[in-house]
């Protein structure tokens, strides 16, 4: 079995000029694939557009109808950061339908493990509403294709975007099947993911929110890594592992103001390989989410696919953040306490 991936020309007919969220996005990330010779490493896997009932799983048909309509129209936007165009529905439809097909290739063993390159993103994507560049939701979309499928009763949904994934947290807080983790800058867009928020109800403990302040970089993830993540998939012991592969935690990103480096985000992307292999039988899909440097953006995706493929190798352009990092200790214990972690 080998490393899966699915693109699609249609993922940059939805763009708008001067939006931070653009066709030249996907555009980087194909380009530098090709040059560096990695796209002939892996299987390319022809994405089929998700049906209607798989959408309305999440998502409300009122919502749905709203944004097919306002495609038919020529376009128009969702909310003031989100927009549409003549294209965008069936991007949307067809970027949910690729993670559905590279998480379906990998349940049935057609693929080792995969990285859904599409677009527009989904994580800030609630049932009613689109929001933060976000239409549909993918990654809650696939989750809940996967728990359809023989032999996945647990679902672990990791989001390394530097913005929380509201939608994603919204879809399943009180859902015990899946577990949300998610890494994100706070206070920042969407002002959501207090560490105090860990699930409702039947999913009560199953949201972890690790809110991180300005300026966290590679060795504050790494703890965060070792002494919170692996522990809770310990415990939660997963069938598949999805990722919300957000590379805007980046030190040079514009949008915010963490401090990783592709060096931290590379060893974060093997460090979920490796938790896949120990927990799930090496099942593990990433699907891209936001990040807006290009040159972070392309690169941080190649060395994603080398954690995928097994191999050691780091391409790092850029370099370390050039200012000093913040210490995150007091926030991990505070995370432990709350999640019951020794």
């Amino acid at each position: 079995m080998t490393t899966a991936y699915c693109f699609d020309e249609l993922f940059l007919k939805h763009s708008y000029p001067g939006h931070p969220e653009n066709a030249d996005r996907l555009s980087a990330i194909m380009s530098h694939l090709n040059e560096c010779g990695l796209l002939e490493q892996l299987a390319f896997r022809e994405p089929q557009p998700a049906t209607e009932d798989q959408i309305a799983r999440l998502h409300s048909p009122s919502y749905i109808d709203r944004v097919r309509l306002l495609s038919e129209r020529g376009g128009g936007h969702l909310d003031p950061d989100t927009y549409t165009n003549s294209y965008s529905f069936a991007a949307a439809m067809l970027a949910a339908g690729a993670l559905i097909t590279i998480t379906r290739a990998v349940l049935a063993d057609d693929a080792r493990n995969g990285f859904a390159l599409i677009r527009p993103p989904g994580h800030h994507a609630l049932p009613a509403r689109g929001m933060g560049f976000c239409i549909f939701n993918n990654v809650a979309i696939a989750a809940l294709e996967a728990l359809h499928c023989p032999g996945v009763e647990r679902v672990l949904i990791y989001d390394f975007d530097v913005h929380h994934g509201n939608g994603t947290q919204d879809a399943f807080e009180e859902d015990p099947r899946v577990l949300f983790f998610s890494t994100h800058q706070y206070p920042h867009y969407p002002g959501t993911g207090a560490a105090g928020e860990t699930g409702i109800g039947d999913g009560a403990g199953t949201v972890v929110n690790i809110p991180l302040p300005p300026g966290i970089g590679d060795a504050g993830y790494a703890k965060v890594m070792a002494e919170v993540a692996w522990p809770l998939a310990q415990r939660y012991h997963p069938d598949l592992i999805l990722v919300s592969a957000g590379f805007d935690a980046h030190w040079s990103d514009p949008l915010a103001m963490m401090a990783l480096s592709l060096n931290g985000y590379a060893t974060i992307g093997r460090q979920l390989v490796a938790m896949a292999e120990e927990f799930c039988d090496g099942k593990i899909v990433f699907t891209l989410e936001g990040g807006y440097d290009r040159t972070v953006l392309a690169y941080g995706v190649e060395n994603t696919f080398h954690a995928l493929l097994g191999d050691g190798t780091i391409s790092d352009p850029v370099g370390p953040a050039p200012f000093e990092e913040r210490p995150v200790e007091n926030r991990i214990a505070e995370i432990k306490r709350i999640h019951r972690l020794a």
